[in-house]
């Protein structure tokens, strides 16, 4: 099961959008010593779409080598495609991957039966375990309940990363894989913002965005909740609201890289469609940044 605060890690790019391969050893150094408890390396905030597949390995493999099996390593591998999708887990497992973090299909728009074949299909074609992610406001699809629990029963495929927006959704999943004789299926928050009520749903965690700016501050809510210091946890996450609010003022992970280059961790470098963060918000999110890690 994975736990805690998981990172949804930005991949660094120079000025002129090369992967910036030091700056990406810096970062994951400073997440295994601030407490992090897992890296996503190539999920959404990665910037996984304007990376081509080999781009896309190599840094996962960097990743993974760099963490040395200090904290797990759960790889972005999805595709709209299944067939490539099947392609990059494998190689992934390859690699050494702990998990592997799958998207559901994006444009395709598929039918829940679509969803689960394509899930199917991909657990079939390989052995490392699997993280089924539902974001429906990027892909255009949401994978219901009634799905996942249909998916859980199939071997490898252990959890889920729900962000469809209704916290709620965590007790559905929750309640229809039981209901299907399941009980060692997780969920995760992908919602920084609503993480804190998944928690008292029944998640076990977050890959979370906010983690990249506050990876401390992400690290201790979590080491809070799971000490049963609820008061604590509920004190971090009034905190980190405001900075889970700004980090989508734009498209993500626009802000949090701006708010990363101005912490002095990575360069500005972002690939196009994406632009830099605009200048008016970004005394905003220095100001948001800076209140939540200064509070005790």
């Amino acid at each position: 099961m994975l736990t805690g605060s998981i990172v949804a890690l930005v991949t660094p790019m120079t000025e002129v959008g090369d992967v910036d391969w030091r700056a990406l050893d810096d970062l994951i150094e400073w997440h295994v010593e601030s407490g992090t408890h897992g890296i996503v390396p190539m999920g959404t905030t990665g910037e996984s779409a304007t990376l081509d597949t080999t781009e896309h390995l190599q840094v996962i493999k960097r990743t993974i080598d760099r963490v040395a099996g200090r904290v797990p390593v759960i790889a972005g591998t999805g595709s709209n495609a299944t067939q490539e999708a099947i392609h990059q887990t494998r190689e992934a497992q390859e690699l050494g991957a702990d998990a592997c973090l799958l998207v559901t299909p994006y444009y395709n728009r598929p039918t829940q039966e679509g969803l689960f074949r394509h899930y199917q299909a991909i657990a079939a074609a390989s052995s490392v375990p699997i993280v089924l992610y539902n974001v429906p406001p990027r892909t255009g699809c949401d994978l219901s309940a009634e799905t996942v629990a249909r998916l859980a029963q199939i071997d490898g495929i252990v959890g889920i990363k729900e962000a469809c927006g209704d916290a709620h959704r965590v007790a559905e999943i929750l309640a229809s894989v039981a209901a299907a004789g399941k009980d060692d299926f997780f969920v995760v928050s992908g919602e920084d913002a609503q993480t804190l009520q998944m928690l008292e749903l029944g998640a076990v965690g977050a890959i979370s965005v906010t983690a990249n700016v506050l990876p401390g501050k992400m690290a201790g809510f979590f080491n809070a909740w799971a000490a049963g210091d609820v008061e604590r946890a509920r004190e971090i996450d009034r905190q980190l609201q405001p900075v889970h609010e700004i980090l989508f003022i734009e498209s993500s992970p626009a802000p949090t890289k701006w708010a990363l280059h101005d912490l002095g961790r990575i360069n500005a470098g972002i690939r196009l469609p994406l632009i830099p963060l605009s200048d008016e918000h970004r005394a905003e999110v220095r100001q948001r940044i800076d209140l939540a890690g200064a509070a005790k």
